[in-house]
């Protein structure tokens, strides 16, 4: 019988997706090698389809062919799957109350941080405004949680640092649209970044903003959003 030569590890993704960079820095962190397939999301594949029959989104993280979906599951899928590959993600199972913690603030990342860079691509005037408000708001937040640590969860990188890094590579695009400066309104989320960015996991899998805001245009063409 032929060897089976498929990847053990397979990541379906998406160059400029936050969420699926996280999962690439996960991945990274533990040192899992990993097949990458580039997905086009404007003519989504049977695999993404078959793999992610709910959402039909990226990322998808395929383990020995069993497809495991969003990308906050992800990350501590790969945690908990290689629980010896290096120091772990979210703290260890006899700390459950910073384990949910670090859930509580990288569902929060979740729900807001998203959802106000999209608002402000989309929006305009007063609207626009307001999600630039919002977004300060969001911002400052967590960098009151951050407080004097250098990392969300002390002093090593980890889950939370995991959901919120991939998201800076879009600070100059939302610096560009809403006309302010993330560095004056909240320096120490800034000083963390790039932080951050000196680990070779973040700097590998992070989009040049350059690039980023580029997509952003495209997308404001697209979709008829253009500023």
């Amino acid at each position: 019988m032929a060897a089976d030569l498929r990847p053990e590890v397979v990541l379906l993704d998406f160059w400029v997706s936050p969420f699926g960079q996280r999962c690439r820095i996960a991945l990274a962190e533990k040192g899992v090698p990993y097949e990458y397939r580039e997905e086009d999301l404007l003519n989504k594949g049977d695999l993404l389809l078959r793999s992610n029959p709910v959402h039909k989104k990226i990322p998808v993280l395929l383990h020995a062919g069993r497809p495991v979906c969003e990308s906050l599951a992800i990350v501590q899928y790969v945690d908990e799957a290689w629980p010896d590959a290096a120091p772990p993600l979210l703290p260890r199972d006899d700390d459950p109350y910073a384990r949910a913690q670090a859930r509580f603030w990288a569902d929060y990342i979740d729900k807001k941080i998203y959802d106000c860079q999209t608002r402000l691509w989309k929006l305009k005037g007063d609207a626009q405004e307001q999600v630039k408000k919002d977004l300060i708001e969001v911002l400052e937040t967590l960098e009151a949680e951050l407080a004097g640590k250098p990392y969300f969860g002390g002093d090593n990188f980890g889950f939370v640092d995991v959901a919120l890094v991939p998201f800076t590579s879009w600070f100059p695009t939302y610096e560009k649209l809403g006309g302010f400066s993330v560095e004056k309104c909240c320096p120490k989320i800034v000083a963390w970044a790039k932080l951050c960015r000196e680990r070779e996991s973040v700097a590998k899998a992070l989009t040049d903003p350059d690039k980023v805001f580029e997509f952003v245009q495209f997308l404001q063409s697209k979709f008829g959003f253009k500023q």
